[in-house]
């Protein structure tokens, strides 16, 4: 028991020296190693020299000392490292600092306030140091034509009525993300609502973000309306199929929409293969059956961009990052499968998905571990708590994130601190989530028959059959309105210069 334990704490001090070692004297490390050689354990002192976390941001450095003196006084006291074990890490002579860490990381992955800090005015001003040229800074911009067709109209920053991508490109915005569903409409050609996103749309959208210099994401969701961890309902053209028959059904929906999308002038410059696929897709939720599909769509976007001459990215979306080990885990599944990608796109809600210490250390490590490169493929925050439509919202009061309240300053500085850990870690940039999407009508009117005949709100009645649990139920207008980077009018909010100052500060 006592050479456990002697084990024990020189294993916790990996994290202490690995932290500490350029200020640990000469004379400690050899006591240590000493101390290691006496116990049986010599090969724990090659792990602390080879596997130094001194990379790690200082407030994670000061997460993993704090734990290991912790550790070290409860071990003397005859504790067996119950710390450790509430965090699932079995402590062995192969456990390093990193896995300490991220087992500190995995203790707090759910709350939302455990890295945020006192934010200044002018914060979100200031241009992010080290920036990439190709960093990217996206907008899903997914419901704007059934927006138009409900009568929004938006205005530049000069007050002027002008088209809603350019104001998009002249805030910064470089890239524009797009959803496409199979068959949104029922038997009668009605729209299942959401913005009825259909080829079609894509290209009519597409077309105008590549007019003002950015680039798309289209994201094909494999589905005819919304598909997330709680949906991920077969096109109804799809339900009888087997995994065989749907997989190549996948295969020429991606090949003839791609062509479509290229052939009218599209700049398509990454695809997304399925939307937040962490429990299935296509009404498939055998992993093996799920790689299937992504195969086929994977083959049919390399066919047709070397057809093309073009460079198209693929993707693989994911969720619940506060998940980490299980994400990990998908991304290790898709590489042992030998599936054809590019990069891994992760959801991210702050309001919802925890501290930005834990989204920026998901990025990492699938760069560091599987050679992927990793975005924030959903991000937003809220403006104000207000409702502009009179159908709820999703953000309300009480759902602030502590340090960034929910108002233009808070939204634009709390944009600005999620761009930059996703900078410091390599990660390639964020797309915010809709922020185009605003109330076609007041509050204090009912504004239901314009949701229903243009398909402006988040579903219409006409959805029911198809997603009868949620479209049945809840269908209406939109919860998303107070997230928006525009005003209920239609006006640009000033959240929305962030993008240019973090390129170029707000000096230039």
């Amino acid at each position: 028991m006592m050479i456990y334990r002697m084990k024990w704490s020189i294993i916790l001090m990996d994290a202490f020296i690995s932290n500490c070692y350029h200020i640990v004297p000469y004379i400690l490390l050899e006591t240590f190693r000493h101390a290691c050689d006496i116990s049986g354990s010599a090969s724990i002192f090659s792990k602390i020299t080879n596997e130094s976390v001194v990379k790690m941001k200082h407030s994670k450095k000061i997460m993993v000392c704090s734990l290991t003196i912790l550790c070290m006084i409860l071990n003397a006291c005859g504790s067996e490292g119950n710390v450790l074990e509430e965090n699932n890490l079995e402590v062995t002579e192969a456990t390093s600092a990193v896995e300490i860490s991220d087992a500190v990381d995995g203790s707090n992955d759910s709350s939302n306030n455990d890295d945020s800090e006192d934010t200044s005015s002018d914060t979100w001003k200031s241009a992010i140091d080290n920036l990439p040229e190709d960093f990217i800074f996206g907008m899903d911009a997914s419901s704007v034509l059934v927006e138009e067709k409900s009568g929004v109209k938006y205005y530049g920053f000069d007050g002027q009525e002008q088209d809603v991508f350019k104001t998009l490109s002249e805030a910064g915005i470089n890239y524009i993300r797009l959803r496409v569903w199979n068959d949104p409409y029922d038997e009668n050609g009605n729209g299942y609502g959401g913005g009825n996103n259909d080829v079609p749309t894509a290209i009519e959208l597409g077309k105008r973000a590549t007019e003002y210099g950015m680039k798309v994401c289209i994201d094909f969701h494999y589905s005819d309306f919304w598909a997330d961890p709680k949906r991920q309902h077969a096109p109804k053209a799809w339900e009888d199929m087997d995994v065989d028959e749907k997989s190549s059904a996948l295969y020429e929906f991606t090949k003839d929409s791609l062509t479509q999308l290229l052939d009218a002038g599209v700049d398509v410059g990454m695809i997304q293969i399925g939307n937040e696929i962490n429990n299935g897709m296509s009404g498939e939720t055998k992993f093996e059956n799920v790689v299937t599909l992504l195969k086929a769509g994977s083959s049919a976007i390399r066919e047709v961009s070397a057809e093309y001459g073009k460079d198209i990215d693929i993707v693989v979306h994911y969720t619940r990052i506060t998940a980490k080990a299980d994400v990990l885990d998908l991304v290790s599944k898709l590489c042992d499968n030998d599936l054809d990608f590019d990069m891994i796109g992760m959801s991210y809600y702050p309001f919802w998905d925890g501290g930005m210490d834990n989204m920026s250390r998901v990025l990492e490590l699938i760069q560091e571990r599987y050679g992927k490169k990793a975005f924030l493929a959903e991000t937003s925050y809220a403006y104000t708590t207000e409702d502009g439509d009179g159908a709820g919202n999703s953000f309300n009061a009480g759902d602030e994130v502590a340090g960034y309240e929910a108002s233009v300053e808070g939204q634009a500085t709390i944009l600005h601190d999620i761009c930059e850990y996703v900078n410091s870690v390599g990660g390639l940039g964020i797309f915010y989530w809709e922020g185009t999407w605003i109330p076609v009508g007041p509050a204090s009117q009912d504004n239901s028959s314009i949701w229903e005949e243009f398909g402006s709100g988040w579903a219409s009645s006409y959805a029911a059959d198809y997603d009868p649990e949620d479209a049945a139920v809840y269908y209406g207008g939109c919860s998303w309105d107070n997230q928006a980077l525009f005003d209920f009018e239609g006006h640009p909010l000033e959240s929305l210069k962030v993008f240019d100052y973090m390129r170029n500060g707000s000096d230039n």
